[in-house]
């Protein structure tokens, strides 16, 4: 009776980017096709900076080519699923210009054969490719729509304790300014997997309070306060149930619907609804939590 508008999923859609737990995913999701044209997701530090997990001292030496090959994993899934949902900001003219799916298209051979040989001469062209795809943006319908923002906020690490850091880039803060510049009256989500303050949450230990958050959180929440009124921010890589607000901004929290969670303990996810006050102000109206039962 009240379709979803958009499934966002925040990253670590798989436990270390292995091409099988990519294959179990998207075969999970072809089952639904009504979620999945609904579905948008961005990469988390699980997709891309798990090196090993059966031994978390393992290197990712820089002639290896495994990082690349998680981060085409990705690049692929995100075309499959919303290629011709999302468009990425040309940075020359300063706009939203293609779509993923036709940023990704001169690429396609180069991927398949990296895909297939694994030789890092197949893959020099893939980094700028990475980089130049985010962020995503589904632009608002109308000038005063709302619009959603996909950052990557994964720091580049090839060591496995420094696996969850996060960073936002210059490169992509100014785009996702330019976006929102051509929509002025619109509202945002801005989703991206790391959160940018850390929590008033007691933790079960240090390492969990240490070195999760963005790097850059305070630099980045600086930087969209000129836009604090029209945007909520959206992440996941916490695992925690909390919303606040910093700077002015909405901070929604995802809970993890899956960790340490075994298949008899029950989960849970979250349906928001946003609407603009009189005041021109994004506003998140009551969460719906919904609890899926645990199966003996």
């Amino acid at each position: 009776s009240e379709p979803l508008d958009v499934i966002l999923v925040t990253g670590d859609m798989t436990d270390a980017g292995r091409s099988s737990e990519w294959a179990d995913f998207m075969d999970a999701v072809s089952r639904h096709p009504k979620l999945a044209e609904r579905m948008l997701m961005i990469p988390g530090n699980h997709d891309l900076n798990i090196v090993d997990r059966a031994n978390p001292a393992r290197l990712d030496l820089p002639t290896s080519p495994n990082k690349r090959l998680r981060k085409l994993r990705v690049l692929s899934a995100m075309g499959s699923l919303q290629g011709e949902r999302v468009h990425v900001v040309d940075r020359a003219r300063g706009r939203l210009g293609g779509t993923l799916a036709q940023a990704l298209m001169p690429h396609l051979g180069t991927m398949a054969r990296f895909a297939d040989t694994g030789r890092p001469v197949w893959s020099k062209e893939l980094s700028d490719l990475w980089t130049n795809v985010f962020p995503m943006v589904v632009a608002p319908d109308r000038d005063d729509g709302l619009g959603i923002v996909l950052l990557d906020s994964n720091a580049d690490t090839h060591f496995s304790f420094t696996n969850a850091l996060g960073m936002i880039s210059t490169d992509q803060t100014r785009a996702l300014e330019s976006a929102c510049a051509q929509y002025p009256r619109a509202c945002w989500i801005v989703a991206l997997h790391h959160h940018v303050v850390e929590y008033p949450r007691l933790a079960k230990a240090l390492s969990v309070r240490i070195g999760t958050a963005l790097v850059n959180g305070n630099w980045f929440v600086r930087r969209l306060k000129p836009l604090a009124r029209r945007i909520v921010l959206m992440h996941g890589h916490r695992h925690i149930d909390w919303i606040g607000e910093c700077g002015g901004m909405p901070i929604i929290s995802a809970p993890s619907p899956v960790m340490e969670a075994t298949d008899d303990m029950q989960s849970c996810f979250y349906i928001h609804t946003f609407a603009v006050g009189e005041d021109g102000r994004l506003k998140l109206l009551r969460p719906q939590r919904i609890t899926v039962a645990g199966e003996p």
